[in-house]
């Protein structure tokens, strides 16, 4: 086993790392999001953000694996924050770095490896959006351009933390963080020729609840809306509200027959909510959608598919 040697920026390096504050901080939403979405791109069991600390390697995020951490000097990762492009290790048991290597030949026995420097603001290198198999596989370079635009996420949201791109009172993406991943996800549905589809939301008769019950309420169906949204729908949708009474999801590699069902779903939920809570709260949590199914002739960014799915949702709204 060769113990991966250190940066030349180290100290720097480290001193960038310990002032963002993250070691050692509790999961957040906006990072396993994307771990999870690297998971199901890949078809991988184990995906994380990996911040390569000064003896250790800490798990921002992770899927598949219980440790929360694990030595630098046995970390694949410490080899990836060494170069610019991704790393990739295609079977670690013919790898002289690696054959002998105690995470090789013991849990989580890793076999590929592959890992894409994550940077600060500065340039520093952090550590690694990394995903990893019990089973050796090739690695191409449209798989190299997907792994480092989900690393490019992941930036953008530790930047985001400055930026502001969650929305305070729902904690779902705001207007400028769906634009920002939403544009990510269906650039990675063009490159792998999958579908996707947007579903637009706008909330009936809002103006009635705040103007009867008082902004509070409206406060608390918005919060409602957005936690039925979240336990109907996948753990790798994008999910925002974009401001007011509007969201939307973007379901990446759902086909429209999918979208559907899945809204089926949804209406069924918020039935049951307002079944339960209406004669108590004097009011009902009514809505309507728009569906587009995403197409890779017709629409070349985000803003296009989301003004196609807000006029089919005003659509439906007439017709109420």
């Amino acid at each position: 086993m060769i113990a991966p040697p250190l940066p030349h920026d180290e100290a720097q390096r480290l001193k960038t790392l310990r002032a963002m504050n993250l070691l050692d901080t509790p999961a957040e939403e906006r990072f396993d999001r994307l771990t999870r979405i690297a998971q199901r791109l890949f078809g991988v069991p184990i995906s994380l953000v990996s911040l390569v600390d000064e003896q250790r390697q800490w798990f921002k995020s992770c899927q598949g694996l219980d440790a929360s951490e694990t030595p630098r000097d046995i970390s694949f990762c410490g080899h990836a924050v060494l170069g610019d492009e991704v790393f990739v290790v295609s079977d670690a048991r013919e790898d002289q770095r690696f054959f002998d290597n105690p995470l090789v030949q013991g849990e989580p026995r890793i076999r590929f490896y592959a890992g894409c420097p994550l940077r600060a603001m500065d340039g520093r290198k952090l550590g690694t959006v990394c995903i990893i198999d019990r089973q050796p596989r090739e690695f191409s370079e449209a798989d190299s351009r997907i792994l480092s635009d989900l690393t490019l996420m992941v930036e953008r949201e530790l930047a985001a933390i400055e930026m502001a791109t969650v929305d305070e009172l729902t904690t779902l993406a705001n207007r400028r963080g769906f634009l920002m991943l939403g544009q990510h996800m269906i650039d990675v549905c063009r490159l792998r020729e999958d579908p996707a589809t947007l579903v637009y939301f706008d909330l009936n008769k809002f103006k009635g609840i705040n103007d009867t019950f008082g902004h509070a309420e409206g406060d608390r169906v918005l919060s409602t809306f957005a936690a039925t949204m979240r336990r109907s729908l996948r753990s790798t949708d994008v999910l925002a509200r974009l401001g007011g009474d509007e969201f939307v999801v973007l379901l990446p590699g759902a086909s429209m027959e999918h979208a559907r069902e899945l809204m089926a779903g949804f209406e069924q939920r918020m039935c049951e909510h307002n079944q339960q809570h209406q004669p108590e709260r004097g009011y009902e949590i009514a809505f309507s959608w728009g569906a587009v199914g995403f197409d890779a002739e017709a629409h070349h960014s985000i803003d296009q598919l989301m003004a196609a799915g807000d006029a089919l949702m005003y659509e439906q709204k007439k017709q109420r």
